[in-house]
């Protein structure tokens, strides 16, 4: 978590620092195996130097970013947990709760499908 320190100290809410931390922490415990890192200043975590998971913060969401591919797999998912979701993120509204089953998922879902893949991201 480290890693993430700075990034977290710029955080002017309390609230959403926590919470943003909570995030981080829960997946670098739940998936030690994805490297943890800090590009385009956001918070990602990729394996075997593909993407796998980012997140971002915003006045009124965190934003976590699946790729497209992993919004299209679970749009419907995240609707029924009451995030709305673009192409490319879905937004955890900070008065929310994460659900964290559906992340880890999502993880689940970009490990395996990106599990021959060598690039960054999808082409």
């Amino acid at each position: 978590m480290e890693i993430f320190a700075d990034f977290l100290a710029h955080i002017e809410n309390p609230q959403h620092r926590a919470r943003t931390e909570e995030v981080l922490a829960w997946v670098t415990k739940n998936f030690p195996n994805l490297m943890p890192k800090i590009a385009w200043h956001q918070p990602m975590f990729t394996d075997h130097g593909t993407f796998i998971i980012g997140f971002s913060v915003a006045r009124r969401h965190l934003a976590v970013a699946p790729e497209r591919a992993g919004i299209i797999y679970f749009s419907d998912i995240i609707v029924r947990a009451g995030y709305d979701h673009t192409k490319q993120l879905v937004r955890i509204q900070w008065d929310r709760p994460v659900d964290f089953s559906l992340l880890g998922q999502m993880i689940e879902f970009n490990i395996a499908d990106k599990a021959d893949c060598s690039t960054f991201w999808r082409k």
